[in-house]
């Protein structure tokens, strides 16, 4: 059995699901999401908490029990307490703000980039006081939109592998290529 697949998911207080077949419906404090479940695989609510169990023991249900366990463990975080993905904004002249929903990315092109935000996602720009770095926030209650946003803009401008500059995940460690030597010079 999957380790991860057998691990109750608690109900926090205020979330509602509902099992109507393969559909599970979590609706919570911050939305409503919902996910269809595979054949082989069934969701039981008990005593506040939910269970995934597989109908089979065939390859395929093994490999979809701890996989479905942990969607719906983040659908009930989702609608509960939401996700966020922070990004950091590295570079001189380097510059975001929000235009209406939209975010516009000054990052060195001859043009300004503008991202809309996907549906149920919000973004926001923030300022470190301690770093005094700009930060993107992605927020969402759809873990997978959320981390999908955040990758979408880090695209626009990953890391620079010389200097550091553009776009990273906060706490991102880059690492830095050497510059250019001199070679063969003699002091």
């Amino acid at each position: 059995m999957s380790r991860i697949g057998k691990k109750p998911i608690p109900l926090p207080k205020g979330v509602e699901v509902k099992i109507e077949g393969n559909l599970v419906r979590v609706k919570g404090p911050k939305g409503e999401l919902t996910h269809t479940l595979p054949e082989n695989v069934k969701l039981v609510q008990e005593n506040g908490h939910l269970l995934v169990q597989r109908t089979s023991d065939d390859r395929f249900a093994r490999s979809q029990h701890g996989l479905q366990r942990t969607l719906i463990a983040n659908m009930v975080q989702g609608v509960s307490e939401g996700f966020e993905k922070t990004l950091e904004l590295i570079g001189v002249g380097y510059r975001a703000q929000m235009e209406g929903k939209d975010l516009v990315l000054q990052v060195g092109y001859s043009h300004p980039v503008r991202i809309t935000p996907y549906e149920g996602i919000t973004l926001a720009v923030e300022q470190d006081p301690q770093t005094r770095t700009t930060l993107i926030v992605v927020r969402g209650i759809d873990k997978q939109r959320v981390g999908q946003q955040a990758a979408d803009i880090r695209a626009v401008r990953p890391p620079d592998p010389y200097k550091g500059k553009g776009l990273r995940y906060r706490g991102e460690q880059v690492r830095l290529k050497p510059g250019k030597q001199q070679v063969g010079k003699k002091k």
